[in-house]
């Protein structure tokens, strides 16, 4: 007796997609080769611990690459407000004064104990 049928497993793509809009993204890794070019997302997903976003290249391979290095996700609340003036937030700046700081101290430090 068969089992009653469930879930379509078959992978739905935006190449497969339909009636559904296509979603593009742009590479946005300023050392990729292929920044600034835009392709049509497949599909998006974690794979080897990482998020990546698939589609299909101009000879119609499958690829992949980092979600991080494109613009598939909207820009954070900073992104956003800093409009691109400034590429440090301040919490990090704040840390990496404090990291500072804490080298020089210990570098003092040893200089006494010579």
């Amino acid at each position: 007796m068969r089992a009653p049928p469930g879930p379509s497993r078959r992978t739905r793509t935006a190449r497969h997609a339909g009636d559904r809009a296509s979603v593009e993204f742009e590479v946005t890794h300023p050392f990729h080769p292929w920044r600034g070019r835009r392709f049509v997302l497949a599909t998006r997903k974690q794979n080897w611990g990482e998020d990546r976003v698939t589609f299909f290249d101009d000879q119609g391979r499958l690829r992949s690459l980092l979600a991080s290095w494109t613009n598939v996700d909207e820009p954070d609340a900073f992104t956003q407000c800093s409009a691109g003036r400034s590429w440090l937030r301040v919490d990090d700046l704040l840390h990496l004064r404090a990291l500072v700081e804490e080298i020089a101290k210990g570098q003092r430090t040893r200089r006494r104990t010579r």
